[in-house]
């Protein structure tokens, strides 16, 4: 799903101006244990299953909402893995709208559903090792895509 009709709203009265956006992030694994990651239409660089947190919606809700809209999967919160913000999290559409995202990053389970493209936001879908992993549009920490981190990250 594109933009919701709050953050449509809200860019009425902004503009492209630079925004904080509430965000959740999921790191959803396959039976080897590889991180899935989504390609969105227009783009050339891979990110997580995310996307903003809608009114009136918990964080675990948005996660569990977001991956099923982008991946088709059925998921399970478990854990929070990271919260991240500030400089580093910004962002520019090809639309030229700024965001800056405070993003919460779950692990999850998959508990059903089939990976499939839901409409025409997500246009590949592929499964990373961390060591594997290619250079994301949002640059969240390494080590949290690491089946065994040490510690949660909170920056």
């Amino acid at each position: 799903m594109p933009i919701s009709q709050y953050l449509k709203n809200l860019r009425e009265k902004t503009g492209n101006d630079l925004l904080q956006i509430p965000s959740v992030a999921a790191i959803v694994r396959d039976e080897n244990d590889r991180v899935l990651l989504v390609k969105s239409a227009g783009s050339a660089t891979w990110s997580l299953p995310a996307g903003a947190i809608d009114l009136g919606e918990t964080p675990s809700q948005a996660v569990v909402r977001e991956v099923f809209e982008e991946t088709g999967l059925r998921v399970k919160p478990i854990k929070i893995v990271g919260v991240c913000g500030g400089e580093k999290f910004r962002f520019i559409y090809l639309n030229g709208d700024a965001v800056e995202y405070f993003i919460v990053v779950f692990e999850c389970e998959i508990i059903g559903g089939k990976l499939f493209a839901q409409d025409d936001e997500i246009s590949a879908f592929e499964y990373f090792t961390a060591e594997e992993m290619p250079d994301l549009a949002i640059a969240y920490p390494k080590f949290i895509f690491y089946k065994k981190a040490l510690k949660t990250y909170f920056e």
